[in-house]
């Protein structure tokens, strides 16, 4: 049988459900009372407790509120632990619908594609439809949430983002010339906007073969988080030994990036290339 190594009896999402159950007890809460606090279902809040449902970051700070443990900080600390566990099942929903949206800062490294954030549908559907075993329904809907991850950076006050991205990726052909015309045309017009920069790194910088990652910047004091890819899985880690790593790698990187100026006219030619 095989064994969940993030469900253990030493893991923060066990202990969020944990201390959740035994808080709702002292208070003499029902499962139901405390859902509709936290406004879902019973069987969420159940599953919460059994630790066989991934809490929410708004889960965690209504229950700060509603119980006020740990100084009001208990579950949302808990939280931010379960989002550092590498392998976490929902590793990438949490980057995605929490932490993106709440960072101030966003930096990027991408040696094969252009970034996520960035994809038009049409490029990102020719990506995403290469998946293994992936249905029709889940390739639309993995394409749709990709799009919406894009609107962050279309706020009124979206985080400032510097993607770095290889040389390479201008010419690796995704889907036919009119999609690639198409995306790096995407990419000029969104490097137009004050708080995004583009920059092209020279195909020969050596530091960032190991694969792409991001890095967010959070408000309140909260530490950096770091989301690395990998052929197995990806991995989101706010522990300061991987965060310092990723970011000496960045700045290595970013030593070989060509300026902002230079870097917009290379995608324009490249785009022209694309007839």
């Amino acid at each position: 049988m095989s064994v969940d190594p993030f469900s253990g009896p030493d893991s923060p999402r066990v202990r969020f459900g944990a201390e959740m159950r035994r808080l709702r007890e002292e208070a003499q809460l029902s499962q139901g009372a405390v859902a509709s606090r936290l406004g879902c279902t019973q069987t969420q809040v159940s599953r919460l407790e059994a630790a066989t449902r991934t809490p929410s970051k708004s889960d965690a700070e209504r229950l700060d509120r509603l119980f006020g443990a740990g100084g009001g900080t208990l579950f949302t600390g808990l939280h931010r632990r379960i989002l550092a566990r590498p392998g976490s099942p929902d590793w990438f929903t949490s980057w995605a619908e929490e932490i993106e949206p709440a960072a101030l800062v966003l930096q990027s490294w991408d040696p094969l594609l252009v970034p996520g954030l960035l994809q038009t549908e049409f490029y990102a559907r020719h990506v995403l439809s290469h998946t293994v075993r992936l249905t029709p329904d889940e390739l639309e809907e993995r394409v749709q949430a990709r799009m919406r991850r894009g609107k962050v950076l279309e706020r009124e006050d979206p985080p400032l983002f510097t993607a770095l991205i290889d040389e390479g990726v201008l010419r690796r052909q995704v889907g036919d010339s009119a999609v690639m015309r198409e995306q790096l045309g995407r990419l000029l017009e969104v490097a137009q906007r004050p708080a995004t920069c583009i920059q092209i790194v020279d195909p020969q910088c050596m530091a960032g073969m190991s694969g792409a990652f991001m890095i967010a910047e959070l408000p309140h004091g909260q530490p950096d988080i770091i989301h690395a890819d990998s052929s197995v899985q990806g991995q989101v880690t706010a522990e300061c030994e991987f965060v310092v790593s990723v970011r000496n790698q960045y700045e290595a990187i970013r030593r070989r990036a060509y300026p902002e100026h230079m870097s917009l006219k290379m995608i324009e030619e490249a785009r022209r290339g694309w007839t």
